[in-house]
């Protein structure tokens, strides 16, 4: 029985990396459109960290960041973060929206819709991905969107991770066009039953 990501074998966890792998292409793919220009993605890095490590993956607890939160409700239930740095924020939001990327850290209001469109359309292909393998039917929120530094964007999952032990599922995507390539963060935290239902869904 999984009560948690840290009772995952070695086999669950090549499964949760390799889900995580397609719905990135599929999040990138998505965002592709959504700029309409060709976005290029180097595989993503899936993996398990001990929650304390996933802000100096990011580059320490004190860089700013945004940080895009949905909850997940149906078969499966939980949250999904997007994370990106502030820069790398700018820089996409920026190229949306017709202006030079290097520009100012500041967001608009209409920036700041902007990014969560983004957010939403990232994290919802990727949960479409995971639907489609899964055969669970998923629901996400409506996104909340934070600025802050990465150690207080990521106190909010803690709370959650703190229910099923002390280690993050955290799947890294670098992508980018002729411009400039940004890395991007996913962090999903399924429920403890969640796991459970995922896993089980793939005859695991």
């Amino acid at each position: 029985m999984v009560t948690g990501i840290d009772d995952l074998s070695n086999m669950h966890l090549d499964v949760l990396k390799e889900i995580g792998n397609i719905g990135a292409g599929n999040a990138i793919t998505a965002l592709s459109k959504l700029l309409n220009r060709k976005v290029d993605m180097e595989v993503p890095k899936v993996k398990i960290l001990e929650f304390h490590e996933v802000s100096e993956t990011l580059g320490g607890a004190e860089i700013p960041v945004v940080g895009i939160m949905l909850k997940v409700t149906g078969d499966l239930t939980g949250n999904i973060t997007f994370i990106l740095r502030q820069k790398d924020a700018a820089t996409r939001v920026h190229m949306l929206m017709g202006k030079p990327p290097e520009t100012d850290l500041e967001f608009s209001e209409l920036e700041i819709s902007a990014l969560k469109e983004i957010g939403n359309i990232l994290t919802g292909s990727y949960l479409s991905a995971l639907s489609g393998l899964t055969n669970l039917k998923m629901m996400p929120s409506i996104p909340d969107l934070a600025i802050d530094m990465a150690g207080a964007i990521l106190s909010v999952p803690a709370i959650e991770f703190g229910k099923i032990g002390d280690k993050a599922l955290l799947i890294e995507s670098e992508f980018g066009d002729e411009i400039k390539a940004v890395n991007g963060y996913f962090i999903l935290i399924p429920t403890i039953e969640s796991y459970s239902a995922i896993l089980s869904s793939l005859g695991l």
